[in-house]
């Protein structure tokens, strides 16, 4: 009985519209969309709150046992976040109290710490100057470097845009085997470092690595457009299968002119 309700109730679930599921973003390859729910749809890791394992827990003061709840807190991702680096950080949406408790709450908003710095990446031999946040620099030092951190951590996490697109040169730099291409020795050395990161992708799933929804799909336009001028293989063959069909009609016609100028019956 069980089972058939819950095969019932399979039956009853229809997905929900994503942008990637539905219109134009249908049409998207799947290389592009395991990177967008890996983006979008995936969970990222907790930076504001440690959550509770398990599903119970025990009351320390009542030692009832009670379920756990691991609520996220509720984020804002502004646009100007996306031409910096804010290590999984977002604007913090909450409410305060000044002091006193009789006092009515009034909504808050809680913003990371910028600053202006600089990181450095090993693999594209650049210095890149943008905005990050303390958590950010954190984890760079943990990760002992920008290339680490950016290539172990998932675009859920990462968030930013410019993130991403570091993280698409990176990983593009590393297939094609690009980097110090003027220093075979360095290439080689800054090559084994970091090759083993390639290992989690295609390569159809780099070339659409960190794009945007908007990206993707003018991407998508120019691979149309280009296999529209391509002639099609069938009309290739036709034309071979022509230019056959002469060639030999022309050696047929030799042949009888020959055997004619040699038969003196004729």
């Amino acid at each position: 009985m069980e089972a058939k309700l819950a095969n019932g109730l399979k039956l009853l679930y229809i997905p929900k519209k994503t942008r990637i599921s539905s219109g134009l973003g249908d049409r998207l390859p799947e290389a592009y969309k395991k990177f967008y729910k890996e983006w979008r749809h995936k969970v990222p890791e907790p930076v504001y709150y440690k959550p509770t394992p398990g599903k119970w827990t025990k009351d320390e003061k009542t030692g009832a046992v009670i379920p756990v709840q691991n609520i996220p807190i509720p984020l804002k991702y502004p646009k100007t976040m996306h031409s910096g680096i804010w290590g999984g950080e977002a604007v913090v949406q909450g409410f305060k109290q000044n002091g006193n408790k009789y006092k009515s709450r009034v909504p808050h908003f809680w913003t990371p710490t910028l600053k202006k710095s600089v990181v450095y990446s090993e693999i594209l031999n650049e210095y890149v100057s943008t905005t990050v946040t303390e958590k950010a620099l954190d984890l760079i030092n943990k990760n002992y470097g920008l290339d680490h951190y950016l290539l172990k951590t998932a675009a859920c996490d990462l968030r930013t845009t410019l993130s991403l697109k570091i993280k698409r040169h990176l990983l593009m730099a590393l297939r094609d085997k690009t980097l110090y291409a003027d220093d075979n020795v360095k290439q080689q050395e800054v090559y084994d470092k970091y090759k083993h990161y390639l290992k989690d992708y295609t390569h159809e799933e780099i070339e659409w690595y960190g794009l945007t929804f908007s990206e993707a799909l003018l991407k998508m336009q120019d691979i149309d457009e280009l296999n529209e001028k391509k002639a099609p293989l069938k009309a290739k063959y036709r034309l071979e299968l022509i230019e056959e069909l002469k060639n030999s009609n022309e050696t047929i016609e030799e042949d009888k002119s020959w055997l004619n100028k040699l038969n003196p019956f004729n």
